[in-house]
């Protein structure tokens, strides 16, 4: 069986990169989520949330990218997310997420492009 290469096939290069991430969705106060990424692409996230957010929610997103910068601020759009199994150790319940960015202003996209490039030639 040949191994996963999901990653081979994404439109942007992704890298471990640590943020601190709110999510809001529904316009509702009780729908804000804060959570952290566990990767960053040019074109978006993957976040871990608590609780599973609709495949295609359009969402809101805030980043705190941890680089004395200010905050990233633009629309997206949930793409996909998937539910761990509850006998993992880390991290059970939990929904690894994908958040496509939507609107996202050039200043803030050059941003994410220089810090992700920058991380990926140095795993190369």
């Amino acid at each position: 069986m040949a191994a996963w290469d999901g990653i081979n096939r994404r439109k942007f290069p992704r890298v471990e990169y640590p943020c601190l991430v709110i999510i809001r969705h529904n316009q509702n106060e009780q729908d804000v989520l804060l959570t952290h990424t566990e990767n960053l692409g040019i074109g978006g996230i993957c976040i871990t949330l608590k609780k599973n957010v609709k495949l295609f929610a359009p969402v809101e997103v805030e980043i705190d990218m941890l680089d004395l910068g200010t905050h990233i601020k633009c629309e997206g759009k949930v793409v996909w997310s998937f539910h761990r199994r509850s006998d993992e150790r880390k991290k059970p319940l939990f929904y690894d997420t994908g958040v496509e960015f939507i609107n996202l202003n050039s200043k803030d996209q050059k941003r994410i492009e220089e810090i992700v490039m920058r991380l990926a030639k140095q795993l190369d």
